[in-house]
Order: structure tokens, then C-alpha cells, then sequence
């Protein structure tokens, strides 16, 4: 049923996303379950490139109540969100530009690629698409033990005491794996390069990149924990299924990696699935029964974007909010 569930969606996002505007580069075909992906010079399928899930922004992670078990919105339902997601992207263009002190100059703006999204609004009416009602299954009693304030970081109310009160997205260490997927307003691509044997993902913010083993090679030993887990490949047909474990306690599965920590027995099967030119479907099962009572499965599509690159994410050379903060809470308790 949750391969039945994922395909319907990924057919749904490239058969209708142009209700909303143009499709995918290159990618106006349906996707044919039956179609070869191009391979690569050794054999491999090819999911090389520049990819991103720039289209997917504004989808909830989890489902409003009023779609139900719903997967996609109405012609009636997506011209309303593309409308808000245009007047939510120009609000955030007049305040960016706002000086502080009515005296200076105003900003320049955010750069103009954020809002050049090819208006490919999605259908999605959640990320979660597995249990049917788009909702993250309850947390267990040892995962609601485990909620900190440092689960907000910078976007809660503190305290600020040391580094360790912030998030890893605060302290520009990692996103996570699914944090690193998940959209937000800007630095969502992401590069897939492959060799014979290996495949890696580079994403753009915080700058994690994952080398992923495709020849066999078995896990590192269970002592051995990282950010961003242990990873390995393997090729199922057409879909690349990546199985990562060895994953720490101190990341998160929200936006950004933000958001109630998950244990150590997290274990994540993501498959990779080119069913265009222009698009590779994405799904990603999430298992933990320390912090989850039961496994869920959260998909989107990344897609290619005319002109789009993988640039540089100085995060720690202009790191000033960290210390800022420490700063600004030490003077408030003086």
C-alpha cells in the first residue's frame, strides 16, 4: 500500500503541476513505470545534476485537518495556494527591504532567484503521505521526555546559556538527512554526483555531503555515530534505496533539522526514482520506536530549475547571530 501511495502522488505532481504553471524542464511527459532511466557510461541509472525542491515550498508537513485523507489539492484549492504564495513571497521582499532605522537607506532585497520557482505550485496537500491521514504518528512517552528548549534554538524563548541551547542549524553543523530535503524560502538545491561504486548528495545549506557506498559494503559498527548516519546503496531496478543508521540523538527530522530530537534507533530507507528528465521522486520511510509509535513515510519531488546551481554556504564566516545572542542574553540578566 505505501508503494501504491507514493506512486500516486509522484504521477499526480508531474501530470498536474502545470494547472499552476509550466512543468518541469524537460520533463513534460507523464512518468512511465515501464521507461528506463538513462544511465550513466557504466550502467548505472543516471540521477546526476543540479536538483531541488524549490516547487514543494509552503507544503505542510503534516495534513490540515480540513483535506482529510486527501493527498492532492483541487484545481479551485491550488490556484488559491499559488495566489498566497505569491503574496506571501512579495510581503517578505517588502520586509527585507525595510530598514531598521528609518534614517538608512533601504535594503537591497533578498536575490531575485528566491521567487524564480517556475510558479510550479504544488499539489501536495502534506509532506507526510503514509499514515493516510498525512499526520506523524504520536510521539512515545520517551520521546515526549526527551522535548528540550533547545529543540527551537534561536526560534524559541531560551535560555541562551552556552552553544549547546541552539539548534545544529544554529550552530551550522548539519540539517539532518530529512531536514536537509525539506524546503524552505531559499538554499534548496542540491547536487547528485556518481562514480562506479558510490553516489553523493551535496545539499547547499550547511553544506553537508553524504558519500553513499553502492557496492555491498556492510554498515559501520553500531559504536561509530554520526550527523548524518551511515548510509548504503543499492539499486532495486530504476530506484536507488539508500538504508541509513548509526544516527546520533541530537538531530531532528523538521525543517532545518529543528524540532523534537529523535533517539539513537532511528533508521530511514529513502528511495530515489528518476521518472523524467526534469524530476527524480523522492520518498523517505522513517522508522524509531523510541520517539515514534509507529514508522511513517514523508515523499516530494525534486526537480530541476533553469539556470540553477549548487553555490558556496559560508555559514560560519558570517556565523554572527551565535554569539549575538550569548551576547544579548548575558547583558539581559546583568
Amino acid at each position: 500500500m505505501r508503494r501504491l501511495v507514493v506512486a500516486v502522488v509522484f504521477l499526480a505532481f508531474v501530470s498536474g503541476v502545470a494547472a499552476s504553471g509550466e512543468a518541469p524542464q524537460d520533463s513534460s511527459a507523464p512518468a512511465d513505470a515501464n521507461s528506463s532511466a538513462p544511465r550513466t557510461p557504466w550502467g548505472d541509472p543516471d540521477l546526476q545534476g543540479f536538483w531541488s525542491t524549490d516547487d514543494s515550498i509552503g507544503v505542510p508537513v503534516e495534513r490540515p485537518d480540513r483535506f482529510g485523507d486527501r493527498l492532492f489539492l483541487t484545481d479551485e484549492e491550488i490556484a488559491d495556494r499559488a495566489t498566497r504564495d505569491e503574496q506571501a513571497f512579495e510581503r517578505s521582499l517588502e520586509e527585507f527591504a525595510a530598514p531598521v532605522n528609518p534614517d538608512a537607506p533601504p535594503n537591497t532585497g533578498p536575490p531575485a532567484h528566491w521567487g524564480e520557482r517556475g510558479n510550479r505550485t504544488a499539489r501536495q496537500t502534506s509532506f507526510v503521505v503514509d499514515p493516510p491521514d498525512g499526520k506523524i504518528p504520536a510521539v512515545t512517552p520517551a520521546g515526549l521526555a526527551r522535548t528540550a528548549t533547545r529543540d527551537r534554538g534561536s526560534f524559541g524563548a531560551g535560555p541562551f546559556d552556552g552553544p549547546e541551547d541552539f539548534t545544529n542549524y544554529d550552530r551550522c553543523i548539519s540539517r539532518s538527512v530529512v531536514g536537509s530535503i525539506l524546503p524552505r524560502p531559499y538554499g534548496n538545491g542540491l547536487q547528485i554526483v556518481q562514480t562506479p561504486g558510490y553516489l553523493a548528495i551535496r545539499h547547499e545549506m550547511i553544506h553537508d555531503t553524504r558519500i553513499i557506498p553502492l557496492d555491498g559494503s556492510p554498515h559501520l559498527g553500531e559504536s561509530i555515530r554520526q550527523y548524518m548516519g551511515d548510509s548504503r546503496g543499492r539499486w532495486e531496478g530504476d530506484t536507488l534505496v539508500v538504508e541509513t543508521r548509526n544516527l546520533t540523538d541530537k538531530t531532528s527530522i523538521g525543517f532545518n533539522g529543528n524540532g523534537l530530537r529523535h533517539s539513537e534507533a532511528m533508521h530511514l530507507v529513502e528511495r530515489f526514482r528518476r521518472v523524467n528528465a526534469g524530476t527524480i521522486q523522492y520518498e523517505v520511510i522513517l522508522t524509531d520506536p523510541k520517539t515514534y509509535a509507529a514508522p511513517f513515510s514523508i515523499a516530494l519531488p525534486l526537480t530541476t530549475q533553469p539556470g540553477y546551481y549548487v553555490y558556496e554556504y559560508a555559514c560560519h564566516e558570517g556565523n554572527y547571530g551565535l554569539p549575538n545572542i550569548l551576547s544579548g542574553a548575558r547583558q539581559s540578566n546583568n
